[in-house]
């Protein structure tokens, strides 16, 4: 029998992750402090696995469903797990208080995965007795249909820990990559931030408007890069691949960097002007159900790629 795994925190990450590892065959137990949201949650993962089955991406939201219990206490959560994925709210103190009561809960040899999106680890794992233990497996949402994890180690988590991740994410059908040391965002968010900031100074400075933009991305950039990654699009753009690619256009991109060498924080008139023309196109109470229709099309985006990739073998 596969042992069971350990989410902690039962947000929207948390409850993704649980689909991960339930969907994959573990058993999984779920504990979050707040009792308002452990009495919700499964009604939430059930929506998801049944949106999930209808798409054809599991057989059944029922068995999958049944692998899942929700649990009272932390001790209960963690008692004979393999892997504990703490999901919790971002901040440093929040981090601080739930990792010591993990190590204090834990078997020693439990590794401990925090979903940070930004936090390192070091941040609030220094003064851990089982700190070799712990790191970052930093997901993006919703962890059970868009599957990068990023694995990212504190100067004194044990290598082997880092693999035994891997090995784990690799297991429940993940991509996780190993991000070689800390810093800042990661390789993620950094890559996010790069083109969110760009976004954000090209809306104020009156290029183009916050539709136009999103629509360079979702009609152009990212079709291509919903299967291949910048240097393989680039690799593939000029005749003789990415040197060739370098030579025609690095001095463009390095004119480009050039000219946001002084980046701008989001200032309040900027981020109100931004949110107008978006509660325009889409008001606040209308939200939730474009998230919904998101992760809709998300779904039947995985379930194209699944078919495509049996097609070609790939």
């Amino acid at each position: 029998m596969t042992t069971p795994v350990a989410v902690v925190g039962a947000g929207l990450v948390g409850a993704g992750w649980s689909i991960v590892f339930a969907r994959a065959g573990y058993p999984v137990r779920i504990y979050d402090g707040d009792a308002g949201i452990r009495s919700n949650v499964m009604a939430g993962i059930r929506t998801n696995l049944e949106d999930l089955q209808s798409f054809e991406l599991i057989e059944s939201a029922d068995s999958v469903l049944g692998r899942i219990t929700v649990c009272d206490t932390l001790e209960d959560a963690v008692d004979g797990v393999s892997y504990v994925q703490e999901s919790v709210f971002e901040t440093i103190p929040v981090k601080t208080e739930i990792t010591a009561a993990l190590d204090a809960a834990c078997a020693l040899d439990v590794v401990i995965g925090s979903s940070s999106s930004g936090i390192p680890a070091s941040a609030f794992t220094e003064n851990l007795q089982g700190r070799q233990r712990c790191l970052i497996a930093h997901p993006v949402n919703p962890p059970y249909l868009v599957p990068l994890v990023e694995l990212v180690p504190a100067p004194w988590t044990d290598p082997a820990a880092v693999q035994s991740v891997h090995d784990l994410m690799t297991a429940v059908g993940q991509s996780p990559i190993h991000v070689a040391r800390e810093v800042d965002g990661f390789v993620l968010n950094r890559l996010q931030g790069a083109l969110l900031n760009e976004a954000w100074a090209l809306f104020e400075e009156g290029y183009a408007s916050a539709e136009d933009i999103d629509k360079t991305v979702s009609e152009g950039l990212g079709l291509r890069w919903s299967f291949m990654g910048p240097f393989e699009t680039i690799d593939l753009n000029a005749p003789g691949g990415v040197a060739d690619y370098a030579a025609r256009l690095a001095p463009l991109y390095h004119t480009v960097a050039q000219s946001r060498t002084a980046p701008k924080p989001w200032g309040d008139d900027l981020i109100g002007n931004v949110e107008a023309e978006r509660r325009t196109d889409l008001p606040e109470q209308d939200l939730a159900s474009r998230r919904e229709w998101r992760d809709r099309r998300l779904m039947a985006l995985a379930a194209h790629k699944n078919k495509a990739s049996k097609a070609i073998g790939d």
